[in-house]
């Protein structure tokens, strides 16, 4: 899996591909989310159209995405 990335604004978008699924095992877009927030941005688009199913390892991975971005951004704006 590659994870595409690109800035649209004041957004990063993010778009896994080349697989069929988003569920366990996947320490890419936790490492690509983890990069974008420790570079500073805080508006990030998780691009899933191409991803035709998630399980609940997935799911989970982006409720941890979420939660990673939501809790950065807060305590930058403390």
């Amino acid at each position: 899996m590659q994870i595409e990335e690109r800035a649209v604004g004041d957004r990063r978008r993010t778009r896994p591909e080349g697989q069929d699924h988003l569920g366990e095992g996947d320490e890419l877009l936790k490492d690509k989310v983890n990069s974008l927030v420790n570079q500073g941005h805080k508006k990030i688009v998780l691009n899933l159209a191409d991803v035709p199913y998630i399980d609940s390892a997935g799911l989970g991975e982006v409720v941890r995405t979420y939660t990673t971005v939501s809790a950065r951004a807060a305590a930058s704006n403390c």
